[in-house]
């Protein structure tokens, strides 16, 4: 599972083999862990809290949802190549 960046104390990543699912990055604090909060990217180039799992408070993630959609391109990017997907399925 690749880190994307780290935040704040709290990093960003992909979880291995969920290429199936719609481009979506997990935040947690420290390192990654399945209780981590889930984060949607849309085709508009915006994102939003699937799951806050990692119970993150609402500070922290207004700034990480600023950060994620500054680096939306990035992330988009980087899942292509991480997934070997030319397309790539948004949420919406």
């Amino acid at each position: 599972m690749p880190n994307l960046f780290d935040f704040d104390g709290y990093t960003i990543f992909f979880w291995s083999n969920e290429n199936n699912e719609p481009i979506h990055v997990h935040v947690t604090k420290g390192n990654p862990h399945g209780n981590s909060t889930k984060i949607w990217l849309t085709k508009g180039g915006e994102c939003f809290v699937a799951s806050n799992k990692g119970k993150i408070p609402e500070k922290d993630l207004r700034n990480i949802l600023k950060m994620i959609k500054n680096h939306y391109f990035y992330i988009v990017s980087r899942w292509k190549e991480y997934y070997g997907a030319e397309d790539v399925k948004f949420y919406c």
